[in-house]
C-alpha cells in the first residue's frame, strides 16, 4: 500500500507536469533539450516532464507608462516629458528568443526614442503638435521592436512639464497675442463704420432732407431721458412765414 501510494503520487506529479492549460490570450513557447519547437495554445497542451521547457506569452496589448525623462529642446529649452505607449506581441517566438526580456528592451527603448524626438523638436512643436510627434515616436519605436515580434500600435506623449520660467513667458505670449486680435478687430471695426459713414454721406449729399430727418431722428432718441434738458438749433427757415406776415400786418396799419 505504501509503496501504490507514491506511484500515485508520483503520477500526479508527472501530470501536472506534462499537461497545461493556456487561456485564449496566452501562447506557449517550447524548448525541448534546449530546441525550441513551434509555439502551442490556446487550450490543453502536453509536454514530456524533464526534457520540456514551457515559457507562457500573453498576446493582450501592454499599456508602459515612459518615465518621465528630461529633455533639452532644440531651441534649449529645459523640459520634462512623459508618455505611454501600446503595444502587444505578435510573434511569440521572436519575443522569447530574438530578446532576453522584451517587456524591459521596449521600456529603455521607448525612453531613449523619447529623448532623441523631443530633443529634435522646438518647444512650440512639442506644445502645438503632439500628433505629429506621436506618429514619429510610433514609426521609430515599431521598426526597431518588429525583429522582436512586437507590433507597437500606439504613442502618446501625456504631459509636458515646463519650467517656472517658462510658463510665465508663456502666458506673456499668450496675453500679447490676445492684446494683438483685440487692436486688429478694433482697427476693422473702425474701418467698417468709417466705409459705412462715408456711403451714408453720399446719400445725404444727394438728398439733404435726409440729414433734416436724422436730426429729427437724433431728437426722438435723446427725448426718450425724462431727465434731460435738450438744446438745440432751430433753422430760421421756419420763422420766415411768420416773420412776412408780422411785416405785412404793420405796413397795413
Amino acid at each position: 500500500m505504501y509503496g501504490l501510494g507514491i506511484v500515485v503520487i508520483l503520477g500526479i506529479v508527472i501530470l501536472s507536469m506534462a499537461i497545461k492549460v493556456l487561456n485564449e490570450y496566452e501562447r506557449a513557447v517550447i524548448f525541448r533539450l534546449g530546441r525550441i519547437i513551434e509555439h502551442k495554445g490556446p487550450g490543453i497542451i502536453f509536454l514530456i516532464p524533464v526534457v520540456d521547457r514551457m515559457v507562457r506569452v500573453s498576446l493582450r496589448t501592454v499599456v508602459m507608462d515612459v518615465p518621465s525623462q528630461d529633455v533639452i529642446t532644440r531651441d534649449n529649452v529645459s523640459v520634462k516629458v512623459n508618455a505611454v505607449i501600446y503595444f502587444r506581441v505578435m510573434d511569440p517566438t521572436k519575443a522569447v528568443i530574438d530578446v532576453e526580456n522584451y517587456l524591459y528592451a521596449t521600456s529603455q527603448l521607448a525612453q531613449t526614442t523619447l529623448r532623441s524626438v523631443c530633443g529634435q523638436s522646438e518647444l512650440d512643436e512639442l506644445l502645438a503638435s503632439r500628433e505629429k510627434v506621436n506618429m514619429i515616436l510610433q514609426e521609430i519605436l515599431d521598426k526597431h521592436t518588429g525583429p522582436w515580434g512586437i507590433k507597437v500600435s500606439m504613442v502618446e506623449l501625456k504631459y509636458i512639464d515646463l519650467p517656472q520660467e517658462m510658463q510665465r513667458a508663456i502666458a506673456r505670449q499668450a496675453e500679447a497675442e490676445r492684446e494683438r486680435r483685440a487692436k486688429v478687430i478694433n482697427a476693422e471695426g473702425e474701418f467698417q463704420a468709417s466705409t459705412k459713414l462715408s456711403e451714408a454721406a453720399v446719400i445725404i449729399a444727394k438728398e439733404p432732407i435726409a440729414l433734416q430727418l436724422r436730426f429729427l431722428q437724433t431728437l426722438v432718441e435723446v427725448a426718450a431721458e425724462k431727465n434731460s434738458t435738450t438744446v438745440f438749433p432751430v433753422p430760421i427757415d421756419l420763422f420766415e412765414p411768420f416773420m412776412k406776415k408780422f411785416k405785412d400786418n404793420k405796413e397795413q396799419s
